[in-house]
């Protein structure tokens, strides 16, 4: 497949895909209970595309390590309200969720994109929702959940396990009719990964292109930046957070989960013009 042939593709045409986060949730790691409010999170939402995001991922449940699963009802009521909120107003809108039943509200409700820490492995309905529905999802790799993964990460060959279980999932999602050309990958920065594992995806990123869809990671403010710096707490991690992305910038990623979109943007324009001069 040609990652011009995807249904993602006119993001990245031009430049790289930048996704904006929105947690509707009390305990995101970055900036937990700021956007519970709806009109607070469609304005966050509205003011990250005028940064330049070409989309917005709405997560009702946080995943950070040991956040605690909660129920679908309460998900839905948090998310669903920021969906129609949005709808028509902000042209690819995701809905980052682990849940079948979240998925089907979400997608009723205007989002055009499936964002899933589980790879649509987590729920058993979660292939056949995103069959039926025909729009892009975006499949993420993770060891154990979220309550646990961080307790003892453990890995042979970080990134060739990685590699193969975004494989079989893409080969899953091929055997519910769902294409290449509406797969993403996802490494899962810091999802089951202890620091040295993290630095060993991020310094072999390129083998993941090997997978025949577009990749998407998710490095922004995540606790691997602190922990190579001082220890920064979340918003003080963007920094260290623009170095990573621009280094997947450079080996070839196409889209790009962030909190700091303005930052970003800027960071990876200039980047571009020097290594157009560059050449």
């Amino acid at each position: 497949m040609s990652f011009e042939d995807h249904a993602l593709a006119s993001l990245w045409a031009q430049k790289p895909a930048l996704m904006g986060v929105v947690n509707v949730t009390p305990d995101s790691f970055s900036d937990g209970g700021k956007y519970t409010n709806p009109d607070k999170a469609i304005e966050h939402a509205l003011g990250l595309i005028h940064e330049g995001a070409d989309i917005i991922d709405i997560g009702g449940e946080s995943t950070r390590p040991g956040a605690q699963e909660i129920d679908s009802k309460e998900e839905i009521a948090r998310v669903v309200p920021v969906i129609e909120g949005l709808k028509g107003k902000v042209k690819w809108l995701s809905i980052d969720t682990r849940h079948s039943q979240t998925m089907e509200a979400a997608l009723k409700a205007g989002v055009s994109i499936i964002n899933d820490i589980s790879a649509l492995e987590g729920d058993t309905r979660s292939l056949d929702v995103a069959a039926e529905a025909q729009v892009p999802v975006i499949l993420m790799h993770k060891q154990g959940s979220p309550e646990t993964m961080q307790k003892s990460p453990n890995y042979n060959n970080v990134v060739e396990e990685i590699f193969e279980y975004l494989q079989q999932r893409i080969n899953n999602c091929e055997t519910h009719c769902i294409e290449n050309t509406m797969v993403v990958a996802d490494p899962g920065i810091g999802f089951g990964k202890t620091l040295e594992d993290n630095l060993l995806i991020l310094r072999n990123i390129r083998r993941f292109q090997d997978l025949g869809v577009p990749m998407m990671v998710g490095v922004s403010r995540k606790s691997f930046v602190g922990k190579l710096s001082k220890n920064e707490p979340p918003n003080e991690r963007i920094p260290g957070s623009l170095s990573a992305a621009l280094w997947c910038l450079s080996q070839g990623v196409q889209i790009y989960r962030v909190h700091d979109v303005a930052q970003t943007r800027q960071a990876f324009k200039i980047f571009q013009e020097i290594s157009s001069i560059a050449s």
